[in-house]
């Protein structure tokens, strides 16, 4: 089966990034492990930089605080790589008020970034990853999470 930066990212966060007690391991430690696992390096690599891109939108962006009604259109290129049931659940999210505008443009931004199409459970993971780098968003997070490890399915399209 080819390993993909997703299958990277899901890997890293599921064990080392979110960890109750973090650890900060070396990168080169972090890659030579990941390549034992029989992940590729360049995939390694691709997921790296795109944890090191999302840390700097992190620290360059600021929440404008305003709430937005509008409705979002979707380009050709994001809908490529998201199906019309990722479109979806973003939406479901932005409703149910676990994303904002903001944290929604965040993960289309990352969506971009990896340039491959993912399914459902991919995004899930995406979306928990971005969650969790931003400050303020526990509470999101924590649902996100419940609904990535308790596989809980209950959204209408």
């Amino acid at each position: 089966m080819k390993q993909t930066v997703v299958d990277v990212l899901m890997y890293l966060f599921e064990n080392i990034i979110g960890e109750e007690t973090p650890v900060d391991p070396e990168r080169e430690m972090v890659v030579d492990q990941l390549e034992e696992l029989g992940f590729p390096q360049h995939e390694i690599l691709r997921a790296f930089d795109w944890l090191e891109d999302l840390a700097d939108i992190q620290n360059e962006s600021g929440e404008s605080g305003a709430e937005s009604t509008s409705i979002r259109i979707y380009s050709e290129l994001e809908k490529l790589l998201l199906d019309p049931e990722c479109i979806g659940f973003l939406i479901f999210l932005e409703q149910s008020g676990i994303l904002t505008a903001t944290t929604r443009e965040l993960i289309l931004d990352r969506v971009i970034a990896l340039d491959v199409e993912l399914d459902i459970e991919q995004l899930k993971w995406i979306v928990m990853i971005v969650l969790y780098s931003q400050p303020g968003e526990q509470n999101a997070y924590a649902w996100m999470e419940s609904m990535v490890f308790d596989q809980i399915v209950d959204y209408m399209h």
